[in-house]
């Protein structure tokens, strides 16, 4: 069978994933979500446990279009690979298929549907290979979101920012306006949609990177797993590339102290992504393209 995903299974899977997404669902888990968040952590991690084994696998995620990235040099290498797991070291890699790979960090600015949350959310990854499984992985260092949350290093939590606006304007641009209300995160950044150009994506980076997924830093908690997307490959493909000098980042204070002051490159996706995810982190046996559209086809199928 074809890896590539057929028109109509693309639509089918849009279809099943986004009526996974209810508004009605989202409002009744945001209030037992901030009733867990005053729970003990290890009670926490005993209820996901055991509301892990006996949900429904997977989540609808979508990502509203317009998803912005800054990928920027690491300039301190330890200090970075302090951030990652066990298991984990730092490797070259970039953005796009055809500029020079590098340690880096990357910055995603994005609005999100899923069956748990919707909001807006900024999450810093540190980008990096596992020794185990040989995926390259993105690797979650920070976050700062205007909704519920939950990752294994400090379980659930509510919204953590005093501002969260990541939109776009009539001009072209996407703007992203984010600061958090507990810690000195804060981003500021405008964009121009129009003077970007489609441009081939690293298929590494952006494919395998997002069959696996881990948590590092403050949010890393031993004993949790990486986990993985499920998506139609072909939404990787491309995105548009903006030139440097049509971005404008005026503040941004996510991995200062250990990343290039200015990005190397700039992203933005627009169009919806949309994403099956497990409810709660845990490993799956997708490991490489075609899998992944198998595993696309399969809930297609379930679907029916």
């Amino acid at each position: 069978m074809p890896t590539a995903i057929t028109p109509a299974e693309l639509r089918s899977f849009i279809t099943h994933t986004e009526g996974s997404v209810t508004p009605k669902g989202v409002a009744g888990l945001y209030g037992r979500a901030e009733m867990l968040a005053r729970m003990p952590q290890s009670l926490q991690r005993w209820i996901v446990d055991r509301a892990s084994s006996s949900a429904d696998e997977y989540m609808g995620f979508i990502v509203e279009p317009y998803a912005f990235f800054l990928a920027y040099e690491i300039t301190d290498t330890d200090a970075a690979e302090r951030l990652l797991p066990e298991g984990y070291r730092l490797v070259p890699t970039a953005m796009f298929a055809d500029e020079a790979p590098r340690h880096c960090a990357i910055l995603g600015a994005f609005n999100v549907r899923a069956s748990v949350f919707q909001g807006a959310r900024v999450e810093l990854y540190v980008i990096a290979e596992s020794i185990r499984t040989g995926l390259l992985t993105w690797v979650i260092c920070d976050y700062e979101s205007n909704t519920i949350n939950y990752d294994p290093g400090e379980g659930f939590s509510a919204a953590t920012t005093e501002r969260a606006i990541v939109t776009t304007a009539h001009t072209g641009d996407v703007i992203v306006d984010v600061r958090s209300a507990e810690r000195p995160n804060a981003v500021a950044a405008t964009a121009s949609v129009p003077a970007g150009t489609m441009h081939p994506l690293d298929q590494r980076l952006w494919v395998e990177g997002n069959l696996s997924v881990d948590y590092g830093g403050r949010l890393a908690h031993e004993g949790s797993e990486p986990f993985g997307l499920v998506f139609d490959p072909a939404e990787m493909a491309q995105a548009l590339r903006i030139p440097l000098d049509a971005a404008q980042v005026e503040a941004n204070t996510f991995g200062a102290e250990w990343r290039a002051d200015a990005p190397f490159e700039v992203a933005c996706f627009p169009y919806a992504q949309h994403f099956l995810t497990t409810n709660y982190p845990r490993s799956t046996p997708i490991h490489d393209e075609h899998a992944v559209a198998e595993a696309v086809r399969a809930q297609v199928s379930a679907a029916v």
